[in-house]
């Protein structure tokens, strides 16, 4: 790969912006300007700069030449990008695996995977599964969607609402011990995407929800039923007091006394403490929540 210089002045050691430039121009076909090369910096230098690029960049800074060509197909590049960008992928790989042969070639089946979930989940997981990069159980499917920031939030939600066993399993990884409610919330809708619509699936993903973090909470006082009323009650206040269509906004005596009759375990102050939070804080399921850098 040429020869290391022992000591390198800042001078020629080009900055991640300029290699970006140069790799940018080079995948356009274009002349790049003056450019050190990475081949005159020692081999840990010139991976530290590489690993700040992106996949694609990465493919296109090894077709400058030959030697960049060694240093783009670096082993240690791509297990940061595969980390990067599928998370712990230890997790979900099929059990048994006990190296992975080539982390750029997986990261290409999951980038591959994840274009096709992200037009059909069922076929993409299919291939990904096929192709021995996420294991076949619901163990190893729940811990992909887990992992994952780059799949469709939509799409994510039209597999769980066919894999019920898989949405349990991703319910119970989330840490929702001495977690106030309405946060504990925000975390089940970074967890699952906030379905559009109010119907049987919310319905089901709340008394889930409930179930769960009643077990997490048992000294907290409030029923698993109360819990999942309280679920409800704030994803309407979130809708209420964060929609600009509605113009008389609940207020905070209102939100009280509907759930007077209703939670009667809930002390008045947790329930004013309910409401300031989505007050100050806002909407307990937002779309931008969600794990998601592919939407």
């Amino acid at each position: 790969m040429g020869q290391v210089c022992p000591s390198v002045s800042a001078e020629i050691c080009p900055t991640h912006c300029q290699l970006r430039q140069l790799v940018l121009s080079h995948g356009r076909g274009k002349a790049p300007e003056e450019f050190p090369d990475l081949l005159f910096l020692p081999p840990e230098m010139a991976i530290s700069i590489l690993s700040h690029l992106s996949a694609t960049e990465l493919c296109l800074a090894g077709c400058v030449n030959e030697e960049w060509q060694q240093l783009a197909d670096s082993e240690l590049l791509w297990k940061g990008l595969c980390y990067s960008d599928w998370g712990k992928i230890d997790s979900f790989l099929p059990d048994g695996t006990t190296r992975v042969p080539s982390y750029k070639r997986l990261y290409m089946l999951m980038d591959d995977g994840a274009s096709l979930f992200n037009g059909d989940p069922d076929s993409g997981l299919s291939f990904l599964v096929d192709k021995g990069v996420v294991g076949p159980t619901d163990r190893h499917i729940g811990s992909f969607l887990h992992e994952s920031r780059r799949l469709h939030a939509d799409k994510v939600l039209a597999l769980l609402k066919d894999r019920p066993a898989v949405l349990d399993l991703l319910i119970g990884l989330l840490h929702l011990q001495d977690v106030f409610l309405p946060d504990a919330l925000r975390r089940l809708f970074t967890e699952v995407p906030a379905p559009k619509v109010h119907g049987s699936f919310l319905e089901h993903l709340l008394s889930k929800f409930s179930h769960h973090y009643f077990n997490c909470n048992p000294d907290l006082g409030l029923s698993q039923e109360t819990i999942y009323v309280l679920c409800y009650s704030l994803i309407l206040l979130s809708v209420d007091l964060g929609s600009p269509h509605v113009k008389n906004k609940m207020s905070k005596r209102e939100f009280i006394r509907n759930l007077r009759g209703a939670v009667l375990d809930a002390p008045g102050d947790y329930l004013v403490n309910l409401y300031d939070n989505i007050y100050i804080h806002g909407h307990v399921a937002k779309k931008s929540h969600y794990k998601v850098y592919a939407n």
